[in-house]
């Protein structure tokens, strides 16, 4: 009876599967507004936040009746790290830190959650390494946390293996989602869009962080494939999930960017997060960035300095805490502003961050920054590189083909051209500027 029932219930997980793909790569929606549509009641305002805070609250008073325990520590840290997924803000990832610590000075063994959450913050801080041992440690919940922390190392087989074996220990939304990603990372579309599908399948009521995370990523693909629609829908559901989402709202508004709809771009953005001194936000620099470009669009000259300004400023001050690295970061904004002035130090700082993370993005800054200080061979050595584990975007192939132009190498450039052209039709000069690639 039991063996029937699983058989039953695989069945009809494939089904469904099989009819969200259909209709995913048809668009048929059969009346509904959207085939990516969140099946259960959505929270009310505010409540994931306040739901946070009770969690966070109950947690404490358990820790102030029982100082010596170790378990409630390690779930106190857990529910920082969600706090801080859900706003941005880096305060929670360093009381998760100190929680997780103090658990495991409680309990030094067998204590794989405070584990985990230290390799969360480690990768935050992009000590990758760190975040892959300490991950390796905390058992079968680490290995998402080796396959992202691999990923930004840019050793894609090693992601892929520990993305594999997540789903067979635990298939479900964050697991698809995760090998989905690999996926992307790996140039296979296909495999990407059917585990997002599976992700979709399996999405249970109360995930609604990872529900619309799925929802970004997944239009984050669309974005770069030129179906700026479907990107759009999935990053409207991710925000009708949860309102307030940063990660979605820094996608829509950089969609609305590239579709010439800037007042609704500058919109996107200042819904991010509220800047200030006190309370530092992973999203700031992104925020103060794109604001940046909307009046460089806008024509704005002065306006556009002004958040160029405010957003190196911000980064060189986290560059110089050492606390969350940003060191890409401050080098794109040196790079997108002022590369005359700044290529050297911005070479530099990528020298000093591929020691931690090689991932494309990164090759792509430093390529960009070898151009800028005249070392047109060595840049085309690092596109091959960022490439090389078959990676589909058409920004990379763009500027791949640009720096071989440059060579003379016209043979190269016009294959690479063409790879940009076929990975995203609508890759045009508008599109370029807003990838980096023009303005």
């Amino acid at each position: 009876m039991t063996r029937t029932r699983l058989y039953l219930t695989t069945g009809l997980v494939a089904i469904l599967i099989l009819t969200i793909g259909y209709r995913v790569w048809s668009g048929a929606t059969d009346g509904q507004a959207s085939p990516f549509r969140y099946r259960y009641e959505r929270p009310a305002k505010g409540a994931v936040l306040a739901a946070l805070s009770e969690e966070i609250a109950f947690y404490q008073a358990r820790i102030g009746r029982n100082r010596s325990g170790g378990l409630d520590l390690s779930a106190l840290g857990h529910t920082y790290l969600k706090m801080a997924r859900a706003t941005g803000d880096l305060t929670w990832y360093l009381l998760a830190e100190q929680a997780a610590q103090r658990s495991l000075n409680n309990l030094p063994f067998h204590n794989s959650g405070a584990l985990f959450v230290l390799a969360k913050v480690a990768e935050a801080r992009h000590e990758f390494a760190r975040a892959i041992r300490l991950a390796r440690r905390a058992g079968d919940e680490g290995l998402a946390i080796v396959a992202t922390a691999e990923l930004a190392r840019g050793r894609v087989g090693e992601a892929r293996w520990a993305a594999q074996a997540l789903v067979e220990r635990a298939p479900g939304l964050s697991s698809y989602t995760l090998r989905g990603l690999v996926a992307v990372a790996s140039g296979h579309d296909r495999a990407a869009l059917d585990d997002f599908a599976r992700a979709l399948a399996a999405e249970e009521a109360g995930e609604t962080a990872s529900s619309a995370y799925l929802r970004t990523v997944w239009g984050r693909f669309y974005y770069q494939r030129g179906r700026l629609d479907r990107a759009r829908d999935l990053y409207l559901e991710a925000l009708r999930i949860l309102p307030q989402y940063p990660l979605a709202l820094v996608h829509l508004a950089e969609l609305e960017l590239r579709s010439g709809h800037y007042r609704a771009a500058e919109d996107y953005f200042t819904r991010v997060v509220t800047l200030t001194a006190a309370s530092p936000n992973v999203y700031d620099h992104v925020v103060l960035r794109g604001l940046a470009r909307v009046h460089a669009l806008r024509g704005d000259r002065v306006g556009a300095q002004r958040f160029w300004a405010m957003a190196e400023s911000r980064l060189r001050r986290d560059v110089a805490s050492g606390a969350f690295g940003h060191r890409r970061e401050l080098a794109i904004v040196l790079l997108s502003h002022d590369p005359e002035t700044h290529a050297a130090e911005a070479l530099d700082l990528l020298r000093e961050e591929l020691r931690v993370r090689r991932d494309p993005d990164t090759l792509d800054a430093y390529a960009w920054s070898l151009v800028h200080t005249g070392r047109l061979n060595e840049a085309s050595a690092v596109m091959r590189e960022a490439l090389a584990g078959g990676i589909r975007d058409a920004r990379l192939f763009y500027r791949a083909a640009l720096i071989e132009q440059h060579l003379g190498r016209t043979a190269a450039a016009d294959v690479l051209f063409q790879l940009a052209a076929r990975t995203d039709p609508t890759f045009d000069h508008g599109a370029r500027t807003v990838a980096g690639l023009g303005l």
